[in-house]
């Protein structure tokens, strides 16, 4: 139950944050739109009155003022956040005091080929 709420939770919270709730929202007023040009003029005249941009309800200029505002608040916000310090990178580098070659060592995996004890040691396996 409360692992599903979760979902359905996290669900909206993504789909609020890509925008999705003004899609909703003119989606629902483009309906509206619609169906009251639908009642005063023919049904291509109500389609092209709805959809050409000249003759927006109240609920879309609305819309277009929330998405304006949100936008503006989100460029402000981007703008405080981007603060770059102009900081001199320092690289050293220390060359060792002592050097001397390796020996060469034949290290093999052949070396490790035990087959692993059956069945496990019961202080591992707890």
């Amino acid at each position: 139950m409360f692992v599903r709420f979760g979902h359905v939770l996290l669900i909206v919270a993504l789909l609020c944050a890509t925008g999705t709730h003004w899609m909703l929202l003119q989606s629902v007023a483009w309906a509206g739109m619609l169906a009251n040009n639908a009642r005063t003029a023919s049904l291509h005249v109500a389609i092209e009155n709805t959809f050409d941009g000249k003759h927006p309800c109240p609920l879309c200029k609305q819309i277009a003022q929330g998405k304006q505002s949100e936008r503006k608040s989100d460029l402000q916000s981007d703008l405080k956040k981007l603060e770059f310090v102009n900081a001199p990178l320092v690289l050293s580098i220390f060359p060792p005091t002592q050097f001397s070659f390796l020996t060469d060592q034949t290290v093999s995996a052949f070396l490790f080929s035990e087959a692993p004890p059956v069945p496990p040691p019961r202080s591992l396996a707890a």
